[in-house]
């Protein structure tokens, strides 16, 4: 079993930065493949990038350039480095860990465990 602790949400002004992290509990936490999708209010979840246990990662095009996925092994954590923040950003983060990265890795099934979100508002 998981657990996954979102922290860094807040208000920030359009062009602004945010960084967020997720603290993850287990001895395993290297193994893990994490990712990250965002929830804006009445839309379905999204996903938003993703870093295998060897670093390698992938992001969603709206991000790229902007959004940098990073973790840390020894802390068991991993963080969402946002830069160049849009109105649009604006989302509840959830944090998300599997096994193994499968072709399915931007849909949210085959998603193991999940966070409880943090919400990020950029204001324009």
């Amino acid at each position: 079993q998981v657990q996954l602790v979102e922290s860094g949400g807040g208000l920030v002004q359009a062009g602004g930065s945010l960084r967020l992290s997720c603290a993850a509990s287990g001895r395993t936490f290297s193994s893990y493949v994490m990712g990250w999708f965002r929830q804006a209010l009445g839309k379905e979840r999204e996903f938003v990038g993703t870093i295998r246990s060897g670093g390698t990662t992938i992001y969603t095009d709206s991000v790229k350039g902007r959004f940098t996925i990073s973790r840390d092994n020894a802390k068991n954590t991993v963080y969402l480095q946002m830069n160049s923040l849009k109105p649009e950003d604006t989302a509840v983060y959830y944090c998300a860990a599997r096994w193994i990265l499968g072709s399915d890795f931007a849909s949210t099934r085959g998603w193991n465990y999940w966070g409880q979100g943090t919400q990020v508002t950029v204001s324009s």
